[in-house]
């Protein structure tokens, strides 16, 4: 959970390097989030009788108040892999440099997460 905390803590901070494993827990625990969340604003609708566009408002919100810091997150990401953060509007490319390695020491973007 302190991963998620720690980028929502830089929500909208585009310099800098994060690491592999600082980018994937963001995305693990923003996906379950997501997840209980629907389930809980589904659950509650159904049962005060709710009809699906209040129900799917809930959700948008969250996706909405999360929607920077994960692009945030994407740029530090191929900031550490040594790329530009446009490569985050590739989608197939970029899914695969989310898996790379950082690069070792500093680059044009500061130094490795990792101390490294």
């Amino acid at each position: 959970m302190n991963w998620y905390v720690e980028v929502m803590r830089k929500y909208a901070v585009f310099q800098g390097r994060a690491s592999r494993t600082e980018y994937w827990m963001f995305f693990l625990i923003n996906c379950l989030i997501a997840f209980v969340l629907a389930f809980a604003i589904a659950f509650i609708g159904a049962l005060l009788g709710l009809n699906d566009a209040l129900i799917k408002a809930g959700s948008s919100i969250y996706n909405l108040a999360v929607l920077t810091p994960s692009i945030a997150v994407g740029v530090r990401r191929m900031h550490d892999i040594g790329r530009s953060g446009w490569w985050i509007l590739f989608p197939i490319v970029n899914l695969v440099m989310f898996c790379l390695s950082s690069q070792d020491g500093e680059n044009e973007y500061g130094s490795n997460p990792k101390g490294v």
